[in-house]
């Protein structure tokens, strides 16, 4: 037989179960337990997390096929990714990501729903004012660590691909936990940054930066851009990382403009996001984003790197570019100087 196969198609409909795997490996606490380089059997490991034996070999078997163990003789141990990543105390430590992904998983078995009325399935828009308005501390713990997990890798490629030593004050509008403005500022020494956003967001950033020990370079400004008549001055760069993925056009293209009269002549705004290609056909991680704004956000979608650079010129930008990287947060950032 020849011609097109469903083989693909099976991956599709079965790719929550890789997922779901990770996740209960995750709670398992599995990658912990193997740790430092630790080696165990399927025996060892199945008495350490109160496994029977069968559930044991086809969960071993099922990390190891998706690359999150490998064989070590009679035994498994982490993969060099699983070490990095996996591993709570670990710098750029993914579980939080994890973990949120799987607690709000319920929300896309409305996606339909969401599709027929253009409206988020994850938060009532008719009685909330946003997915923050909300009395659930569990949500609001998890949604800002899984943020800031993703950010702080995401922010870490970024200033490998974008060398900041030019700026010495940077505004991150949106900044939430201040993953970003954190990561940026231990990478560049001479950078200040100052995260403005809701005051819900810079709860957590005075958090976050007191643990970090950057106190005196990283400050959190409370504020709204959707009703603020001007975001704050004084910066020489403005960093927008994943947000503007969270509006419709008009607001984003408001946004810009506010970016602009803030800035100074020659200075820089930089959008950090998944980036769609010019014919909107992928990558899938960018389309898909997409869809988690469609069931998450009123207005929200990804947007290409076409239609960002022709939102910067029209704002007043020149020397539009792009930037690439490999990141959970961003493929790319799109960067215009004001003349």
């Amino acid at each position: 037989m020849t011609g097109p196969t469903p083989t693909s198609l099976m991956r599709l409909v079965t790719g929550f179960w890789g997922f779901k795997t990770l996740a209960a490996a995750l709670e398992l606490e599995l990658f912990a337990t193997l740790a430092g380089g630790r080696i165990r059997s399927a025996a060892e490991l199945g008495a350490e997390l109160g496994l029977p034996e069968r559930a044991t070999d086809v969960l071993l078997a099922a990390c190891a096929s998706l690359g999150l163990l490998e064989r070590a003789g009679d035994g498994y141990r982490n993969t060099p990714q699983a070490e990095q990543f996996l591993v709570p105390g670990q710098r750029y430590y993914f579980g939080d990501q994890v973990r949120h992904a799987d607690r709000r998983a319920g929300a896309w078995q409305r996606l339909t729903e969401a599709l027929r009325t253009d409206q988020p399935a994850s938060w009532e828009a008719g009685s909330q004012d946003s997915v923050f308005d909300t009395d659930d501390p569990q949500f609001l713990g998890s949604f800002w660590e899984a943020m800031h997990s993703t950010s702080s890798f995401t922010a870490a490629r970024l200033a490998e691909a974008y060398d900041f030593s030019p700026h010495t004050r940077l505004l991150d509008v949106g900044g939430g936990s201040g993953a970003c403005a954190i990561e940026l500022c231990r990478r560049y020494p001479s950078l200040r940054a100052t995260i403005y956003d809701l005051p819900v967001a810079c709860r957590v950033a005075d958090e976050k930066i007191a643990e970090s020990g950057l106190g005196g370079r990283i400050d959190a400004v409370r504020g709204d851009f959707r009703s603020d008549p001007a975001l704050p001055p004084g910066y020489d760069a403005i960093l927008l990382s994943s947000i503007l993925h969270d509006w419709d056009e008009p607001t984003g293209r408001a946004l810009l403009r506010l970016c602009h009269a803030a800035l100074p002549a020659g200075g820089v705004v930089v959008i950090s996001e998944l980036l769609l290609n010019p014919e909107r056909t992928g990558p899938a991680d960018a389309a898909l984003m997409g869809m988690n704004m469609l069931v998450n956000t009123e207005g929200g979608r990804n947007y290409s790197e076409t239609e960002y650079s022709q939102w910067l010129r029209e704002t007043g930008f020149g020397e539009v570019t792009v930037v690439r990287f490999d990141a959970p947060g961003a493929n790319g950032a799109v960067l215009g100087v004001k003349q």
